[in-house]
């Protein structure tokens, strides 16, 4: 994806990723056990995949906990959260559906990427 990205004029800086926001995994016999906690070992299994692909790719990784990217973004990228969410709207605007809270955060985490944070 990152060669095919790039063979179309896209430049790839980075990547963004988005880290659970709970506490760690228990051992693999309670996850097993329950149906909850397979939906969230699922979700570090990808998180784990990403991290391997950027790192197999060469690309700088920016990682950062779901319920911190507002704050953080709102410091470096020097603009109130508010404005941030302003942006967001006006990009879903002209990107059109589907426009959820998961790509609203996507696009965030890529911005802190781009800042090389």
């Amino acid at each position: 994806m990152v060669e095919d990205l790039r063979q179309l004029g896209h430049p790839v800086h980075g990547c963004g990723l988005l880290l659970a926001s709970g506490r760690p995994l228990p051992p693999l016999a309670k996850i097993l056990a329950s149906h909850p906690l397979l939906h969230t070992a699922e979700g570090e299994l990808f998180r784990d995949a990403l991290r391997a692909a950027c790192r197999d790719c060469g690309l700088p990784i920016v990682t950062v906990k779901e319920r911190e990217l507002f704050p953080l973004a709102a410091a470096d990228l020097r603009l109130p959260a508010e404005r941030i969410e302003h942006h967001l709207a006006a990009m879903g605007k002209g990107i059109g559906p589907p426009w959820r809270q998961d790509q609203k955060l996507a696009a965030v985490a890529a911005w802190l990427a781009l800042l090389g944070r």
